[in-house]
C-alpha cells in the first residue's frame, strides 16, 4: 500500500514537468501547427467536440494536470491560426482534463482508490465510459450555447 502511494505522488509531480518539457522542446508548436491545418476548417461545435475528445483521450492515459499543461497551448495555437475565440476551446480543455472517469491513471484520486480498494481496471471502464459520454455531451452543448 505504501509503495502504491509513493507511485501516485511521483506521478502527480512528474507530469507537469513532462508537459513543460514538451512545450520547451517545440513539440507543442509542432502539434498545434499540424492539427490546426484540419481543425481550423471545422464548424465551431465540431471543433469544440474534437478538442474535448482529444483532451479526454489524453486525460485517460496521462494525469489531468499534464493534459491541461499540454493541451492549453495547443488549443490557443489552433484558435489563433483558425481565427477562433480561445475561451470556448480552453473551457473544453478544462472540463475534459477533469473528466477522467474511465481509467485509474488520469486522476490522482482514481489511482488512490484503485490501489486501496483493489479495483480492477475494467471496473473504471464500466462506470467511467458512460460518465465520459454524458459529461462530453453536456459540456460541449453548454459551451456551444454560450458562444
Amino acid at each position: 500500500m505504501v509503495e502504491d502511494d509513493g507511485n501516485v505522488i511521483v506521478l502527480i509531480f512528474a507530469m507537469p514537468a513532462f508537459g513543460l518539457g514538451l512545450e520547451k522542446a517545440g513539440s507543442v508548436a509542432l502539434i498545434a501547427d499540424t492539427v490546426s491545418l484540419w481543425m481550423s476548417a471545422l464548424p465551431p461545435l465540431t471543433l469544440i467536440i474534437a478538442i474535448f475528445a482529444a483532451t479526454l483521450v489524453l486525460t485517460e492515459t496521462v494525469t489531468n494536470n499534464a493534459v491541461a499543461v499540454i493541451m492549453t497551448p495547443i488549443v490557443i495555437g489552433i484558435a489563433g491560426q483558425g481565427g477562433v475565440d480561445t475561451r470556448p476551446l480552453t473551457i473544453a480543455v478544462m472540463f475534459a482534463a477533469s473528466a477522467s472517469f474511465a481509467t485509474p491513471i488520469g486522476y490522482q484520486t482514481n489511482m488512490m482508490v484503485y490501489a486501496a480498494a483493489d479495483y480492477r481496471f475494467g471496473d473504471f471502464m464500466k462506470i467511467g465510459l458512460p460518465m465520459n459520454v454524458i459529461v462530453r455531451l453536456a459540456t460541449c452543448a453548454a459551451i456551444y450555447c454560450l458562444i
